[in-house]
């Protein structure tokens, strides 16, 4: 691998409006889909950062995740003929979590939120990585009646997240009360705003999807108001999703691995008669996947890893895809896309090869914590 220097990856990486603030923080920053993102922070780390998250409140920057809207005569219609879900299970001023897959192996080309304004009006937030695909097969495929425009620099998302993530809003004059999956527009101060029932970590939170100009403004708000939230950064982000046995695109979910394998079925709108990857997603539900997504609980002091295989005697069934130590639990998870033959049971004991020394595990289904999302 090229060995690359910080100054020369700097000026080859995005940025978020929030970076001067980030740094002042002592933030550690990493590449994220093209983008140079905070992934802790000095004086917090992921340990402290998760936990605040899981007990008080938290607010990450994740404005390098796409913004896409699509406005036009049957915006929704051609959206929700594209994607898995199915907007007809939801209405205008809720959001959606649902899936660009394939249309001829029915593989994910990214997973992304859906928020739906109108019939004419439907603005996404696919992750960072993938929002330059999403948008070319959108744009390949609107009728003239839709415009399709990418939005990607023009919001900053904060996600404030925890259980008194509703209390630290309403000190700002803030809405709280909708339902979550849901979305309300807003002011603070001058600052016009969405703010989203939505995120990323299990527990109660809210996404603030703000204009890049006003970012600084809102994160300064956030940050002086009480209760006083901890900065958190990506890292902790990931322990909190893997905890809840939210995928990753790239790792649990990609073009690899279908829906149906990742257990993502419930993200699809199987009556619907359209949607990208339709025909080849139906028969392999109707056949089975060969291989399924899976919980892993370490038995034996051990933290599985991406990539790490897993045995079933001297039986290679499979691959971990996410893996962690969790800081709630104080043990080690992981998800792992496992071979469906060898008939294994929630329950069953497998064995992981971490560096060359296999550790048990134990399959379950996620999530690992309880959710508190409402």
């Amino acid at each position: 691998m090229t060995q690359v220097t910080p100054d020369a990856a700097a000026t080859r990486l995005r940025r978020s409006p929030l970076h001067e603030r980030h740094t002042a923080l002592g933030a550690k920053f990493a590449s994220f889909g093209g983008w140079e993102m905070p992934l802790e922070y000095a004086g917090g780390g992921v340990l402290k950062e998760h936990t605040a998250v899981r007990a008080e409140v938290g607010v990450f920057d994740v404005s390098h995740l796409g913004k896409v809207r699509l406005t036009g005569a049957g915006a929704a219609v051609f959206v929700d003929a594209c994607l898995s879900n199915d907007l007809g299970r939801i209405a205008p001023g809720r959001a959606q979590y649902t899936l660009c897959c394939d249309e001829a192996t029915g593989g994910v080309v990214d997973d992304l939120i859906a928020y739906w304004y109108a019939d004419d009006h439907v603005f996404l937030i696919p992750n960072a990585a993938n929002t330059a695909e999403v948008l070319r097969r959108l744009h390949a495929a609107a009728p003239s009646s839709v415009t399709v425009t990418d939005e990607h620099e023009a919001y900053a998302v904060l996600a404030v997240q925890g259980p008194r993530s509703g209390e630290l809003l309403t000190a700002l004059g803030l809405p709280t009360g909708h339902d979550y999956m849901s979305f309300s527009p807003a002011r603070l101060g001058a600052v016009e705003l969405t703010v989203c029932r939505t995120g990323y970590t299990g527990e109660l939170g809210y996404e603030l999807v703000v204009p890049a100009a006003d970012a600084v403004a809102v994160w300064d708000a956030l940050h002086a108001a009480a209760p006083a939230p901890r900065a958190c950064g990506l890292a902790a982000r990931d322990t909190l999703r893997t905890e809840m046995g939210y995928p990753l695109h790239g790792q649990d979910l990609s073009l690899e691995i279908t829906p149906v394998q990742a257990r993502a079925g419930w993200a699809v709108g199987w009556d619907k008669p359209a949607f990208w990857g339709r025909a080849a997603l139906l028969a392999e539900k109707a056949t089975g996947p060969r291989r399924t997504l899976r919980g892993l609980v370490a038995v034996d002091r051990a933290i599985p890893r991406a990539g790490m295989s897993v045995y079933v005697g001297d039986t290679c069934v499979g691959t971990v895809t996410s893996g962690t130590f969790s800081p709630t639990r104080k043990e080690g998870i992981a998800l792992a896309l496992l071979d469906t033959a060898p008939g294994l049971a929630d329950g069953d004991l497998v064995e992981v090869d971490i560096r060359g020394r296999r550790s048990r595990m134990r399959l379950t289904r996620p999530p690992f914590v309880e959710p508190s999302v409402r």
